[in-house]
């Protein structure tokens, strides 16, 4: 079997599971080819590869992108944490911010989301059982204003 088809197989094979970043999928095929004991000349074709499906409409980031934030929104994750994970996994601060304008999700009611079902539907009681709280949805990647919005109990601002 030729390398080249040998690869896009593999990237195809990946793509058919969920969509991936371009530096996701780069990072995947070039360590099972270092696995497998591939030279570099198979290592560079990965590019070439990569170029040929993105061209043929089956990898792309912005498509990934849109993809995550509606997956981690989902799970009750903030845009911290989201921004921050598409970094990581290589998306442009200017797909991730086109990702967020497109599904235009209410982040402070999925923070208020988020705390009461963790927590429960009263506000914290003591100063402990709030910092508890602010840390939670912190890490969970709500900015400031989205955890005080989150923290009050009767929803008004």
């Amino acid at each position: 079997m030729d390398s080249l088809s040998a690869i896009r197989d593999a990237a195809l094979y990946r793509l058919g599971a969920r969509e991936h970043s371009r530096w996701e999928l780069q990072q995947k095929l070039a360590l099972k080819l270092q696995r497998s004991g591939a030279d570099d000349a198979l290592i560079t074709a990965i590019a070439t590869v990569l170029d040929s499906l993105e061209a043929d409409g089956y990898l792309s980031d912005r498509r990934f992108a849109e993809s995550f934030v509606r997956s981690r929104h989902d799970r009750g994750q903030g845009m911290l944490r989201i921004r921050q994970e598409l970094r990581q996994r290589g998306i442009t601060n200017e797909l991730a911010e086109e990702a967020f304008a497109l599904l235009d999700y209410d982040w402070f009611e999925l923070a208020r989301s988020v705390r009461e079902r963790r927590f429960g539907l009263d506000a914290p009681v003591d100063r402990k059982s709030y910092a508890k709280q602010v840390r939670f949805l912190q890490y969970r990647g709500f900015n400031p204003d989205q955890v005080r919005y989150a923290l009050q109990s009767d929803g008004n601002e």
